[in-house]
C-alpha cells in the first residue's frame, strides 16, 4: 500500500537534523519501496505494508536518537485531500500562503468556522477528522505567529504542510 508520511519539526533551524539520503535508506533497508522525499522537511511517500508503516517512529528514534513524530495518510486520502480543492473559495496570491494540519489525535477547533484572528492575517476555514484547512495574509501576519495560534487550538501533536507543496507531493 502506498502512504504520505510527514515527519514533524526534522530540518528546521538546525536542529534535529535528518539528512535526507541517510532517511532513505533507513527506510528501504526497513522494506520500504519507492522511497521518495519532497524539499527537506520530512516529507515522504512509500509503499510498503500496514503492519511496518507503524514502526516507522520507532525506528526513527532508535536511529537518530531523537523524538519524530510522525503523521501518516494513505496516499489515497491525501490525493482526495489535494483533489477536493478546500482553498478554492479563498483568494490565491504571493503574499496569500494555504495550509493544511494534520493531527493524529483528531481536531476540535473550539471556535466556529470560519475563524480569523483578530488583526485578519490568519484564518481557518474547515475540520475535518483529523485535518484543518487554513491560510495566512502575509502582508497582514507572519507564519510562525499562525502557527502558534494553531498549537493553541491543537496542541503540539500536529504537523503542518503548504498546500502547494501537498499537491507537488500528489503529483510526483
Amino acid at each position: 500500500m502506498k502512504f504520505a508520511v510527514f515527519l514533524r519539526g526534522i530540518n528546521v533551524g538546525g536542529h534535529h537534523k535528518v539528512p535526507v539520503t541517510e532517511l532513505k535508506t533507513l527506510l528501504k533497508s526497513m522494506g520500504f519501496s519507492g522511497v521518495k522525499t519532497f524539499l527537506a522537511s520530512g516529507n515522504i511517500v512509500l509503499e510498503g505494508s500496514e503492519e511496518i508503516v507503524l514502526t516507522i517512529q520507532e525506528r526513527l528514534e532508535q536511529h537518530f536518537s531523537f523524538s519524530i513524530p510522525c503523521f501518516i495518510i494513505p496516499f489515497e486520502e491525501l490525493r482526495k485531500l489535494v483533489e477536493s480543492a478546500p482553498f478554492d473559495t479563498v483568494e490565491a496570491g504571493k503574499k496569500i500562503k494555504h495550509y493544511v494540519t494534520f493531527s493524529v489525535d483528531g481536531v476540535s477547533i473550539p471556535e466556529p468556522l470560519p475563524w480569523s484572528s483578530v488583526d485578519g492575517s490568519f484564518h481557518i476555514i474547515q475540520q475535518q477528522k483529523s485535518t484543518v484547512y487554513s491560510f495566512i495574509d502575509l502582508d497582514k501576519g507572519k507564519t510562525t505567529e499562525a502557527m502558534k495560534v494553531l498549537e493553541t487550538f491543537l496542541g503540539k501533536n500536529v504537523t503542518t504542510r503548504n498546500f502547494n507543496t501537498l499537491k507537488k507531493i500528489v503529483v510526483a
